[in-house]
């Protein structure tokens, strides 16, 4: 868990961590550190639910545009 100075994990934050577990497992099981070295990188699964997963949780399931 964070440190006090640090926030706290909230539901997208441990999406994001469980879809990236399942990318990087999905890596090893390929033996593969990227996955732009896949050839199934079209149309994968696994990815684009964690990019969907990334992209929600920087705009916290809000529509539109981030904030930076």
């Amino acid at each position: 868990m964070y440190s006090a100075d640090k926030k706290e994990l909230n539901d997208y934050d441990i999406e994001v961590m469980e879809k990236e577990k399942a990318l990087k497992e999905c890596q090893i099981k390929n033996n593969i550190k990227s996955c732009l070295k896949c050839d199934k990188i079209i149309g994968c699964a696994i990815r684009n639910e964690y990019v969907k997963a990334v992209y929600n949780s920087m705009n916290k399931g809000q529509s539109g545009g981030f904030e930076f």
